[in-house]
């Protein structure tokens, strides 16, 4: 008989077997069904008192008068109609908003009402197409505050990365080194807390492991399996469940190089970890080799944003290494977006020591050959207690001649030389909004 029935469920078409597997026990819907079904019934009687005359025209019978009793032949038929009306709908609505609550409950977060998880999600998924261009920490927290606006994301992420734990498997496994790109996945994860724990954690040196991080291991692993960095990076946010894409600006194996000028006169340095260390003023950075193709998906990506944002993050070492990719830069003037830039809260010690808002802006001018921003984003908070070595990087009276500027307090009050992510990524979507004149995504 199993047999039997086995070879019957296998003939009826693909999309049948499909959709009985909601009769599956365990699921929760089958009981809402009969209840939306049980309400149909009611609904249907209510509506049949209004247009059958059946009890008049009825030849008397045994049942008749037990039927009557049973369908409240007593009370008037408007009122009778009202009454199974109102309990059909009744049961459909409850039936049909608890088969929701079983099918989306897996998704809902824990302690959020289901109407509130479900507006927020369809908020987000009307939001703009952002792509932010940068890498380090900068880049996460910015992602981290806009993915409570937006699933329409994109982080095209530097691929210059020497130092610790990515420059060791990039030198020892060939690969590209993973670290940027792995903060922004753990940035834009669904479960950030327990995934950026298990992302971030490192293995104590004395494990053979030397200090690298079981996210950088995990996406080497899965470029290995998978064939291919790129591959290995999709497959790293499906595990995580993020809400956007991560994207390397290129898969050439690139170096970062810069011309530095030392109290000995000017030395070249390469290697992104080395221009810090060489303590003195960065002339200018450049990729070897110098013409490396773009990842193509992160030029369309810019060629069909909305919004374009460069930074936050280490000038030098973080942002340009992006725009020196000469295809992603020609997408970066070609896109119709709007451009903004977001500057540093504070100076990054042996980078951009004493530098101004405008001073950042000028960098990526002279690289860039050209002005590139609609608008430019500043900290204008002021009393910041830093670290020994460590300035706020001050607005001065150029960049307000030159560019449209926005400037409010954007500090983390915990790490005051880095952005909080909500206060960045809310003045960022409140400025693109005014800019654009669609209501903000708060207020839809």
């Amino acid at each position: 008989m199993h047999r039997n029935s086995k070879s019957w469920l296998q003939k009826l078409p693909k999309f049948m077997r499909t959709e009985l597997r909601w009769l599956k026990p365990g699921l929760g819907v089958k009981r809402w069904v009969l209840v939306v079904l049980a309400g149909t019934t009611l609904l249907s009687v209510g509506i049949a008192f209004l247009l059958l005359d059946f009890y008049r025209t009825a030849p008397e019978t045994w049942w008749l008068p037990l039927l009557s009793m049973a369908s409240l032949r007593f009370l008037d038929r408007i009122l009778r109609a009202l009454i199974f009306g109102s309990l059909g709908i009744g049961l459909i609505i409850w039936g049909i908003w608890e088969i929701n609550r079983s099918l989306l409950k897996p998704f809902v977060p824990r302690g959020q009402r289901l109407i509130d998880a479900v507006s927020a999600y369809h908020r987000r998924e009307r939001g703009p197409r952002v792509v932010v261009v940068g890498g380090g920490n900068g880049l996460s927290s910015l992602l981290r505050g806009l993915k409570m606006h937006t699933t329409n994301l994109t982080a095209i992420v530097t691929v210059a990365d020497d130092g610790g734990s990515s420059g060791e498997l990039r030198r020892n496994m060939g690969i590209l080194p993973p670290g940027d790109l792995r903060n922004c996945l753990t940035a834009l994860s669904n479960d950030e807390d327990l995934m950026s724990k298990i992302f971030q954690y490192r293995f104590a040196s004395d494990t053979g492991l030397k200090g690298h991080s079981l996210g950088n291991l995990f996406i080497t692993a899965l470029a290995d399996i998978t064939g291919s960095f790129e591959s290995a990076i999709a497959e790293s946010g499906r595990v995580l469940a993020v809400q956007g894409r991560v994207l390397p600006a290129t898969l050439h194996d690139v170096h970062l190089m810069a011309d530095i000028s030392v109290p000995e006169g000017v030395v070249r340095v390469s290697g992104e970890s080395m221009i810090p260390q060489a303590h003195g003023k960065v002339n200018r950075v450049w990729l070897e080799p110098n013409n490396p193709l773009a990842y193509p998906p992160s030029i369309q990506a810019l060629l069909s944003a909305d919004l374009i944002i460069i930074g936050p993050g280490s000038l030098y070492t973080s942002l340009l290494p992006n725009l020196l990719v000469p295809d992603l830069a020609e997408a970066l003037r070609a896109s119709r977006a709007l451009k903004f830039y977001v500057c540093n809260v504070a100076t990054q010690p042996g980078e951009t020591d004493g530098y101004s808002s405008g001073d950042h802006v000028k960098t990526i001018e002279k690289h860039m050959q050209g002005r590139v921003f609609d608008l430019i984003v500043c900290n204008n908070r002021k009393d910041l207690v830093l670290p020994e070595g460590v300035t706020p990087v001050f607005l001065d009276d150029e960049i307000s001649r030159s560019y449209a500027l926005y400037a409010t307090d954007l500090v983390d009050d915990l790490n005051p030389w880095r952005h909080d992510s909500n206060k960045l990524a809310q003045a960022i979507m409140d400025i693109y909004y005014e800019k654009t004149g669609p209501l903000s995504l708060k207020d839809n």
